[in-house]
């Protein structure tokens, strides 16, 4: 079982450590890979992402409730348009149902502050658009690169 929960600006240790994981960050090679995130970014990140939020940004780590061990992220963040949502689990924790279960925190969240679709524009070779189907997401659209999966929470 897993928890969201808000981390502190000094945590995001464990952000960096799994953006910076090649296995981690397999799915994202259509995307550059690997992502720098040193803490001379920290304080410009969080105030966007957590202080100054503005209900366009949601952010929280998933922690193994049994454990308190930080597994990995749920987000989404509003791009002009719609609500496109992020998931990440960390390499070494893959294969436990943490992905799953962070994706119905994540949409339980979003429903129940009014958010009425989620997306997520998925690389097309990633095998995590087969958890997203299995949660309701629908195809939108797909490209040679990417496929567009929406969810209505409503």
């Amino acid at each position: 079982m897993i928890k969201m929960y808000l981390p502190k600006k000094e945590e995001l240790w464990f952000r960096e450590l799994f953006l910076s994981d090649k296995d981690t960050m397999s799915y994202n090679h259509a995307w550059g890979g690997t992502i720098a995130f040193p803490m001379g970014e920290w304080d410009e990140w969080y105030n966007h992402w957590v202080i100054n939020a503005n209900n366009k940004r949601f952010y929280r780590y998933l922690i193994d409730s049994t454990t308190n061990e930080f597994v990995g992220e749920v987000a989404y963040h509003f791009d002009g348009k719609c609500y496109l949502a992020d998931i990440i689990v960390y390499s070494k924790y893959r294969g436990r149902g943490f992905g799953k279960e962070g994706l119905i925190l994540l949409c339980e969240y979003a429903k129940s502050v009014g958010i009425k679709e989620l997306y997520d524009d998925i690389a097309i070779d990633n095998p995590a658009i087969k958890l997203f189907l299995d949660l309701g997401f629908k195809e939108e659209y797909r490209t040679d690169k990417i496929i567009m999966l929406k969810k209505c929470l409503f």
